[in-house]
């Protein structure tokens, strides 16, 4: 059975004057999946969203979403009540509680989720009575969503949510995302980490300079343009270099040390594990290392996303 599509997308383009931010690009996305949209910063991500929650005109292309046309008075009065949305630069009223502040946007539509399901959803309910102002980044982020929410959307938005997070933050900012894929919600989501695409995504498509230049599941991304396993010998120089030379046709010498081998097919890894035991190779470490959407994006690219921005 076929699913119901939430987004369709056809050769969407930006122009704001001469600079093209969105070129040409088309994608859809289902009903109840994440759909991870995933560049560096100036990629086109956030204009993107932007002309889907109807905030931006399009230059030209088609744009539905659940169904309404973007282009259509009518059809952005709808799309509006149906969607939630969380922006990058998120603020709210700072003397005012978590609870204070639902309830505040909760009165702007006519219908919508209980505050106390909410604040239950995104795990804030020790934080109820707590002021915005004296939040955590991370529960900050967390009060955000749940604002996105208080319409009880079909379709939420949220434009790089993990961003400034540390590494705690960031997993607890994950668990609610995958609650929201729970309660059946379909999320857009923009990031420039792989790690999180990968992790959270149904769907994944990558743009870079306002082309999409992949799409699909993280492990068809992987399969297709990811690469070989690599093995890695830590500290192996020289020595374990010219050793694993003899056995292994793509044997690499990092400058740090390390020592990287292609594995390109079954036998390598034995073959290797062998050849070191038996001349009783000095190293710190022997691990396997599996391509990611990391090195997806770097063989298409032949760039690094670091902090949201080329490398």
């Amino acid at each position: 059975m076929q699913k119901e599509i939430a987004i369709e997308v056809k050769s969407l383009v930006k122009k704001y004057g001469d600079l093209t931010a969105v070129d040409g690009i088309s994608f859809t996305v289902q009903k109840g999946e994440v759909f991870a949209f995933v560049g560096p910063n100036g990629a086109g991500k956030t204009t993107t969203v932007e002309i889907l929650v109807c905030l931006r005109k399009l230059t030209s292309g088609e744009v539905m979403v659940l169904g309404f046309d973007v282009r259509d008075r009518k059809g952005q009065q709808q799309i509006r009540k149906r969607v939630g949305a969380l922006p990058q630069d998120f603020n709210t009223f700072d003397l005012l509680s978590v609870k204070e502040n639902l309830n505040y946007y909760k009165k702007m539509y006519d219908r919508g989720m209980d505050v106390d399901e909410l604040i239950e959803l995104v795990d804030l309910r020790d934080k109820t009575n707590a002021l915005y102002k004296n939040l955590s980044g991370g529960l900050k982020k967390r009060l955000a969503i749940a604002t996105a929410l208080v319409n009880d959307p079909e379709v939420v938005f949220l434009d790089e949510p993990t961003t400034g997070l540390d590494p705690r933050a960031r997993r607890d900012m994950w668990n609610v995302i995958e609650g929201l894929r729970e309660q059946g919600k379909t999320v857009f989501l923009t990031t420039h980490y792989m790690d999180e695409a990968e992790i959270l995504a149904d769907t994944v498509a990558i743009i870079s300079f306002g082309k999409i230049i992949a799409i699909g599941t993280p492990s068809e991304l992987i399969s297709k343009h990811g690469g070989k396993t690599t093995l890695v010998v830590e500290e192996g120089g020289k020595t374990v270099h010219d050793l694993l030379s003899q056995t292994l046709s793509d044997v690499r010498l990092e400058n740090d040390g390390d020592v990287l081998a292609t594995l390109k097919k079954k036998s390598d890894l034995p073959d290797a594990v062998l050849a070191l035991s038996k001349r009783k190779a000095s190293f710190a470490e022997l691990t396997v290392r599996k391509p990611t959407l990391e090195d997806v994006f770097l063989n298409l690219t032949g760039k690094k996303i670091v902090e949201g921005e080329l490398h």
